[in-house]
């Protein structure tokens, strides 16, 4: 088996717990709609985490060309789903009949939006591990946007705030896969 093959593996075992989780957030609001208020930022940051984890699976498959792997180059590639994951458990309250969708958002939201940028960070020194360079300026400019929604994110609890956050990153991880990741390579 070639290497790729084999690491990809547990790269696309972490996506699909980390897709999983996300999914059975969205089923337990559904099964449970009439105990529950849907929060619109916990819907779209749920949605943009559903597309971050297609996009991250999307662009592994570029790596399927590096011919030598290091435990270090494959640690790199590893924290990106590992982070994701860790932001699909804390998107959706977990247990319960009735639970506050709302205020499970902002009783998490600074591990949330740290996590966040742990994982726009690690997207970064992934590509300087296993490519040798930065991403190309469009790539870091959206990084660095959505680096400050992060910043925003864990500095403020302002209800106002956090759906322009929500709504807008959303719309900038479509424009994002959009612009960047539209063909497969």
């Amino acid at each position: 088996m070639e290497a790729f093959a084999h690491l990809s593996i547990l790269l696309s075992i972490i996506l699909g717990l980390g897709i999983t989780e996300l999914l059975a957030g969205f089923a337990r609001l559904i099964e449970h709609r009439r105990a529950t208020a849907v929060y619109g930022p916990v819907i779209a940051w749920a949605t943009l985490l559903l597309v971050a984890h297609v996009q991250t699976w999307w662009t592994i498959f570029g790596l399927r060309t590096l011919e030598q792997w290091t435990f270090l180059k494959f640690s790199a590639v590893l924290l990106q789903p590992i982070t994701l994951y860790l932001l699909s458990v804390l998107a959706f309250p977990r247990s319960g009949k009735t639970f506050d969708v709302e205020a499970n958002y902002f009783e998490h939201r600074r591990w949330f939006f740290a996590l966040f940028a742990a994982l726009l960070l690690v997207s970064i020194v992934k590509d300087l591990i296993v490519a040798g360079a930065l991403p190309s300026m469009a790539n870091l400019a959206f990084h660095a946007a959505l680096f400050v929604v992060s910043v925003v994110g864990i500095a403020t609890d302002n209800r106002v705030t956090h759906r322009l956050l929500a709504y807008g990153s959303l719309l900038l991880i479509g424009l994002y896969v959009a612009l960047l990741f539209s063909r497969l390579t």
